[in-house]
């Protein structure tokens, strides 16, 4: 253990890692969604594709967990039970492509699929016709092999969610929550496929902390009536961070 540390706090870019961290938990903090999105693209060039994935289900168990009770409380328990069930199905599959992935290949996937949520969400795109249980289930397992492959799950849920009827109050509580316990469906997928171990572990156990601190900052700065401007402030963060992963992976 104490080599381990001593590699992980040797580690070029480690600093970048730290903030990186906490900028993507600050997005999680005022948005409920984005983890990923700012951490992936960054992180996977700094570090090995499925370290960065392991780095990110570690650090991410903490950040949002404070948030949790109220979102439990706040949420719609029966779809979040539907997506939280079809994305356990579907995650092996997608975690099977994880493992198989060249790491160009992954920058660019992450990159490209980040920018893709980002262009969405901006152009208001809806999903047009009723948020039936079947649709809720699909989006799950669609999810679960995309979160499993890429270590992004959100995009799916979230464009759900926007054509939702629900209040954003109760969309944000489930979207935190449903993330939540992707990334301990994760944590037991790696411990599974003996994954979770060795230099990555530790390197989540460290950016955990900045991690949490971003979270609790952006809770703490959130109010609903400035939603809008959170948003913007969000989506140019994941912009940022996408396209500093599809330069990479390009050139």
């Amino acid at each position: 253990m104490p080599d381990l540390l001593a590699q992980a706090l040797a580690l070029p870019g480690l600093g970048w890692l730290v903030i990186i961290a906490f900028v993507a938990g600050l997005v999680r903090g005022f948005t409920g969604f984005g983890t990923a999105l700012v951490f992936l693209p960054v992180a996977a060039q700094i570090i090995d594709p499925v370290w960065a994935v392991t780095v990110l289900i570690v650090m991410d168990l903490a950040g949002p967990a404070p948030a949790i009770p109220r979102a439990l409380k706040e949420g719609h328990p029966k779809d979040l039970l539907r997506l939280v069930v079809a994305t356990a199905l579907a995650l092996p599959l997608g975690l099977t492509a994880l493992f198989a992935v060249e790491p160009q290949v992954f920058n660019l996937a992450v990159s490209v699929i980040s920018l893709l949520m980002l262009a969405a969400l901006i152009s208001g795109m809806r999903y047009r016709k009723a948020v039936t249980p079947p649709v809720v289930w699909t989006t799950g397992g669609i999810a679960g092999v995309l979160g499993g492959a890429a270590g992004v799950p959100g995009p799916p849920v979230i464009l759900l969610y926007m054509a939702s009827t629900h209040p954003a109050r109760v969309i944000r509580a489930n979207t935190t929550a449903y993330l939540f316990f992707f990334d301990v469906m994760m944590l037991v997928g790696f411990l599974v496929a003996g994954r979770l171990a060795g230099l990555p572990l530790i390197l989540g156990f460290l950016v955990m902390v900045p991690n949490l601190l971003g979270n609790l900052v952006g809770g703490a700065v959130f109010r609903p009536e400035y939603e809008s401007l959170y948003r913007r402030v969000a989506y140019l963060i994941i912009a940022a961070s996408s396209l500093s992963g599809l330069q990479a992976a390009l050139f």
